[in-house]
């Protein structure tokens, strides 16, 4: 179903977006096994192998790499000095993750209608329909554009819950994770899709 494809994104960056888990709905424990390697990183180093022509996208996709290890705090430390569209949304991401769930709605309306939201809509349809999680995640069937807010609501219900919908809400947190990375990087490089 996911068209993610980590090596368009060169050598250095593939190594890193392929966790093999699924990233926490909440805060989750730092993955220290990679936290050097995101020490180590920076705008010019991650964007070596290509033309950087928007610095502050190719910063966004910096604190999303960190957000997908369970570093919290490093990502938000990003994110907080973008002020794009793009950087409200892993503002947003963040505070959702970190049970923030009245500033994560702030952030999320700071980003907007944001480009992602089209397909995340679909893909998150299509992840409720094979998933068995009940009537609490019916309007992921039937609404016509994404709403961040009802997914803010429907996580904070569901966290460190074992549940399906759990699962399902993560399943969801990494599509958008890929979807919002991939938009990020594509208009670092000056090619958007």
């Amino acid at each position: 179903m996911n068209s993610f494809k980590p090596s368009q994104y060169g050598p250095l960056l593939e190594s890193i977006v392929l966790r093999s888990d699924l990233p926490s709905l909440g805060s989750g424990v730092p993955d220290g096994t990679v936290g050097e390697t995101l020490k180590g990183l920076t705008v010019d180093t991650a964007f070596r192998d290509f033309d950087l022509v928007e610095r502050e996208m190719a910063a966004c996709c910096i604190s999303g790499l960190w957000l997908l290890y369970d570093f919290l705090e490093e990502s938000h430390q990003i994110s907080q000095q973008i002020d794009t569209p793009a950087g409200s949304y892993w503002h947003g991401i963040m505070h959702r993750r970190d049970g923030d769930f009245s500033n994560a709605k702030y952030w999320f309306r700071q980003s907007g209608e944001h480009p992602i939201y089209p397909e995340l809509c679909e893909k998150a349809a299509q992840l409720a329909e094979e998933a068995d999680s009940g009537g609490q995640t019916d309007f992921l069937h039937t609404q016509k554009a994404w709403d961040p807010f009802k997914f803010v609501e429907l996580c904070q219900s569901v966290i460190n819950s074992g549940t399906e919908t759990e699962t399902l809400c993560r399943n969801i947190q990494l599509c958008e994770w890929q979807l919002l990375f991939d938009y990020c990087f594509r208009q670092a490089i000056g090619k958007p899709s």
